[in-house]
């Protein structure tokens, strides 16, 4: 069974040698008599002739009745491909193996879909790529992705070991503690009525081994979240998890940034320049409408909200006179945009709670709209003052609550761009990266899912030290020390100064979540009585990890990094998992259904 080479290793000079090699099947060609087969391994692929004058019968037919993905062991002469046939496109192209031998080791049914065929998985889309995960990732494009997950998780272990971390591995199953995102739980036999819950996070671990003096910790962490699925979430999901003591915001930074610059360097040989800038999340929301603004274009916001106080425009200086803002953004040269276009930016404002989307199109030197005729000559030169507003420009509105305005903008301004991407006129790099670090989020913020007061970032965040006062005055005021670091509006992870003090964490309890003492002690109490024995002021942040390869591999979905990743319900298509429950089972964990019971459908039968 033993090969002596792989695939993608042979060359001129290997010549005359005998070699054997396994692998796959990758393609079959009969040209006169004579077979061609590429033999594929991880690797690389070679070519194998099966020339009937210099292979006994057997041995002929055999090549005769290969199959595509057949696993087969060659053995063989290394001879030079015959001038004029040589193929540049793979590494081995100069050479190829006179077969003497062949062993059919699995011979495979008939494919799904074909491995060797670049545009195959497109054409079977994504369902059945996950259904035969297997033969997916085979594809050379998948088979990159997760040799260059591997390079990228070596990079960041070696990394984190030169700077003198200690990677500690933290327990899977936890207490339920439901602050945050929606947890999975597993409910224990042993004490009918309680549960473990699967971690959104090692957060409160890694506290207490900053508490324990561990100092440096890292982990590439397995985390789960109960949450409805897109292209840049799964349940279960890969983090980059970091805890340092006696650090400031400025520390994180700088080891973050290295970090960054490390992996960068292993993964595409680039070298991104460091420091990050820095974002305000008040300026961030203003200028782009989001806390992870994409900053490589521009059509930035601006604030009409003075300008707009006394027009007789009521909806806007009615949204001024309620505390609100009035915000704009110029689509430039969108004036031409269809109707459909048009109502998907105003769905987007009715995404958000708006009664609609008032804009305006400059087009044969006119400004078009209903609400032209309600600006006095100070407003328009206003308007294209700060918005430099030219022929051919679409003018967008938002009115109201400063954040929801912001961020209405803010998604129809990433439209804006896709649209003019479309249309050849913004063009964006795929090698151009523009990270930010964004800063000095609020301590809390309105949950609008949950309706309710949450932290911004999690319920452990440290307060802006000069902010403290406010906590017990006017906690939605509190600034946290939270920051997030982002390249190309996409968020690759988020971390804060953590509280130590066990005072200052029950006023955040108190004050600003509005959690009482009695369920903050269940759920806190013994990191609050870790907190009593000496803790060490700490951060760390945690970065994606599945996100991040998505973004050094050029995918926008992470179900392309990921070796067998959920789909959109939550499904694995392959294994058909989640699964049902035998009603022992279920008898085990003290548990009953009250749902009607789904049997499983016989074999061969459509599966609901």
């Amino acid at each position: 069974m033993k090969r002596t080479h792989h695939c993608n290793e042979l060359r001129p000079e290997h010549v005359g040698q005998t070699v054997t090699l396994c692998g796959w099947v990758h393609s079959r060609r009969d040209l006169g008599g004579v077979i061609f087969v590429d033999v594929r391994d991880r690797e690389g692929r070679t070519q194998v002739v099966f020339d009937p004058s210099d292979l006994p019968a057997a041995v002929f037919h055999r090549a005769e009745t290969l199959r595509s993905e057949s696993v087969v062991r060659v053995t063989g002469g290394v001879r030079r491909r015959p001038e004029g046939t040589d193929n540049p496109k793979i590494a081995t192209g100069q050479v190829e193996v006179l077969a003497r031998e062949l062993e059919v080791l699995n011979l495979a049914d008939p494919l799904p879909f074909q491995i060797d065929e670049p545009e195959a998985a497109a054409r079977v889309g994504e369902e059945i790529r996950l259904k035969y995960r297997y033969l997916d990732l085979r594809r050379p494009e998948m088979l990159r992705n997760l040799r260059l997950r591997s390079r990228v998780a070596a990079a960041v272990r070696r990394y984190f070991d030169d700077l003198g971390f200690l990677e500690v591995e933290t327990p899977i199953l936890f207490k339920s503690t439901p602050e945050g995102a929606r947890e999975f739980l597993v409910p224990n036999r042993r004490e009918p009525g309680t549960a473990y819950a699967l971690p959104q996070s090692p957060q409160q671990f890694k506290q207490i081994l900053m508490v324990a003096g561990i100092e440096r910790y890292y982990q590439l962490a397995r985390c789960f979240r109960d949450e409805d699925q897109r292209a840049d979430r799964q349940l279960e999901f890969t983090q980059i998890d970091v805890e340092m003591s006696f650090v400031d915001r400025e520390d994180i930074y700088a080891v973050i940034e290295g970090l960054l610059q490390r992996v960068w360097q292993v993964a595409l040989g680039r070298d991104i320049p460091t420091p990050f800038p820095r974002l305000r999340f008040e300026e961030a929301l203003n200028r782009f409408g989001t806390d992870k603004p994409d900053t490589r274009f521009g059509l930035e916001l601006a604030d009409f909200t003075d300008e707009f106080r006394h027009s007789p425009f009521k909806v806007f200086s009615g949204a001024v006179a309620a505390g609100g803002v009035v915000k704009a953004l110029n689509a430039k040269g969108l004036a031409g945009a269809t109707q459909g276009q048009i109502q998907a930016m105003t769905d987007i404002a009715y995404g958000f709670g708006a009664k609609g989307l008032a804009f305006i199109k400059v087009e044969g030197g006119e400004w078009k709209s209903p609400i032209v005729k309600f600006f006095g000559e100070a407003e328009k030169a206003a308007l294209t003052a700060k918005l430099g507003i030219e022929e051919g420009d679409l003018i967008l509105f938002a009115a109201g609550e400063w954040q929801t305005s912001c961020e209405i903008l803010g998604k129809i301004r990433l439209y804006a761009a896709d649209l003019l991407k479309q249309q050849g006129r913004l063009n964006l790099p795929a090698d151009r990266f523009d990270f930010r670090w964004v800063v000095d989020f609020p301590l809390g913020s309105f949950d609008r899912e949950q309706n309710r007061w949450s932290s911004s970032h999690h319920p452990f965040t440290a307060p802006v030290v000069e902010d403290i006062p406010l906590l017990t005055t006017d906690p939605k005021r509190v600034r946290g020390q939270h920051y997030d670091v982002v390249v190309n509006g996409v968020e690759l992870g988020g971390g804060s100064i953590r509280i130590h003090q066990p005072d200052v964490q029950k006023t955040v309890f108190e004050e600003v979540l509005q959690i009482p003492p009695d369920i903050a002690r269940a759920r806190f109490g013994y990191l609050l009585e870790a907190f009593r024995y000496g803790a060490p002021p700490h951060g760390g942040i945690a970065l994606g990890f599945d996100r991040l390869i998505a973004i050094l591999c050029g995918t926008p979905s992470i179900r392309d990094v990921i070796a067998f990743p959920k789909t959109a319900k939550g499904t694995c298509l392959m294994t058909e998992s989640p699964g049902l429950i035998e009603p022992w089972q279920l008898r085990e964990l003290h548990l009953e259904l009250r749902v009607p019971r789904r049997e499983p459908a016989p074999d061969g039968a459509a599966k609901s």
